[in-house]
């Protein structure tokens, strides 16, 4: 969350970009995300050095070779944020556009790589020096900032603020999702070493990243000291998606700077014939678009035999259940009209959810979520695939809080319910006895099968009144006669005192 200091700094450094001559939001925010990577490349690179002394694995440090642009070469340790950003203004210009802006171009070895597909049409635009050595000073001092915050995810949070800058953005649905809502989507599903992960709407990689942060936090030993499933984790696990070239290169940035060398991350309409992908994923973590405009022309057919609409939300609910393997799960987040709505398209993906699948979970979200930039009400929506039923009972969670304050400021707030959604979601069975008046609870399938497959939580909550007793009118009568009383005597008291 961008605010107070920190929004002002990166005001100001938006400010410098303005009047240097920069001025489509677009461009700024490419060369922001350039001049980020930079700076993380160093961080991340220095980290897994470290991780790796302790860990006894080798590592050699992306700078530790002389770097041939050409047939010029140079000490590779020149290129790194931490020895650059001293030079002067001209020797720093230099040595970021003549060298390190090539090395970042060509840092992945492979040519059919996520990282090189999309950083092979980057362009340095940055006209001056004197505005270059403002743009990092000004880097160093948001990054000092972001550090005293703690705020680990610093590219998501500024890019999230710039996106706010542009009219358009949020014309096609694409907001970021907050962070702690995906972290908490991932420590309710607990990825495993062995998972194939997609997000079919993936923007800038959020929930790839955080599925990659959990895997290290929980599960380093499995997946980095077993040559497989360190390969696999490399190389074959992370698959994202989107429309959005901007977005697909920082996705693949983000993801390459979280330690993962080759996710496939590639230019693609999910809904449409262009995607092939059939039983393929064990694992789908998702914020998909929920509105903007579709060509119904070309959303592949399969998916409108399961439903026949035009809304994406409800076409990427039956995309989830075609790309995941038997077994597979998802979470996902979907707006509340999904849970509700009244159309044929709308109780046919649930119909198929919960007779088809297994659906286990519907968390409601407040509306705050995610303000300020949009303020609709959404909810998550856990399932496996069987594709033969298996839906006995449906969990229930009414979220009230997320830590955050529900209005356009978003500030900390002690209020938060995460923890308490995560622990219980792994302690299902304790679930069984709650009370429809309590925070969670259990619905059987067949409740809601006869409530037209409506999935809203206020359709099975029950809110629990308690009876107040007043005392009777004379008592409250005779009450302000007394109070009248010792009120006249006052006011003798002050009039005697005043000499009135």
């Amino acid at each position: 969350m961008v605010t107070g200091e920190l929004k002002s700094k990166i005001d100001s450094l938006w400010e410098i970009f303005w009047t240097g001559g920069l001025t489509n939001p677009l461009d700024v925010i490419e060369q922001m995300t350039y001049l980020m990577f930079i700076h993380d490349l160093d961080d991340s690179d220095n980290t897994r050095a470290k991780e790796a002394a302790m860990l006894g694995l080798p590592y050699e440090s992306a700078f530790a070779k002389e770097v041939q642009v050409g047939d010029r070469s140079i000490d590779g340790s020149q290129l790194k944020w931490s020895v650059f950003h001293d030079f002067p203004a001209g020797k720093m210009y230099s040595t970021v556009q003549e060298w390190v802006f090539p090395f970042i171009k060509n840092l992945h070895g492979d040519k059919e790589s996520a990282y090189s597909k999309y950083m092979g049409d980057a362009i340095f635009k940055i006209p001056t020096p004197l505005m270059l050595d403002k743009i990092v000073t000004a880097m160093d001092g948001i990054y000092e900032q972001m550090a005293q915050l703690k705020a680990a995810d610093t590219r998501g949070d500024v890019y999230e603020y710039l996106l706010s800058k542009i009219a358009t953005a949020g014309v096609n649905g694409q907001f970021r999702t907050p962070r702690h809502i995906i972290r908490m989507m991932v420590d309710m599903m607990e990825p495993k070493a062995d998972e194939i992960v997609c997000d079919p709407a993936c923007g800038t990689s959020g929930f790839l990243v955080a599925v990659s942060d959990y895997l290290k936090e929980n599960r380093k030993q499995e997946v980095f000291f077993n040559r497989q499933n360190r390969d696999h984790y490399m190389n074959h696990m992370f698959h994202g998606y989107d429309m959005d070239r901007t977005m697909l290169r920082i996705g693949a940035m983000n993801m390459m700077t979280h330690g993962v060398d080759n996710p496939f991350i590639e230019y693609r309409d999910s809904l449409s014939d262009q995607n092939p992908d059939r039983e393929k994923y064990s694992l789908i973590l998702a914020n998909p678009p929920f509105k903007g405009s579709l060509d119904a022309d070309i959303v592949s057919t399969d998916l409108l035999k399961v439903c026949k609409t035009k809304k994406t939300e409800l076409l990427f609910l039956a995309l989830f259940l075609r790309m995941l393997k038997v077994g597979g799960r998802c979470a996902c987040i979907v707006p509340d009209g999904v849970l509700f709505g009244s159309s044929k398209a709308h109780k046919a993906i649930r119909k198929e959810l919960i007779d088809g699948n297994r659906l286990e979970a519907v968390i409601s979200m407040p509306s705050g979520v995610f303000k300020p930039y949009a303020g609709v009400s959404t909810a998550i929506l856990i399932f496996t695939k069987t594709s033969h039923g298996g839906t006995d009972k449906v969990w229930f969670y009414d979220m009230k809080a997320d830590g955050y304050s529900l209005d356009d400021k978003r500030s900390e707030t002690k209020e938060n319910d995460i923890p308490d959604i995560i622990a219980r979601f792994h302690a299902l069975d304790a679930e069984h006895d709650r009370k429809r008046t309590e925070q969670s609870f259990f619905v059987p399938k067949e409740e809601i099968v006869g409530n037209d497959y409506d999935l809203s939580i206020n359709k099975y909550k029950q809110t629990e009144y308690v009876a107040v007793e007043y005392p009777p009118t004379s008592e409250i009568m005779a009450k302000l006669d007394e109070l009248e009383m010792e009120i006249g005597a006052e006011m003798d008291a002050l009039r005697e005192l005043l000499g009135l």
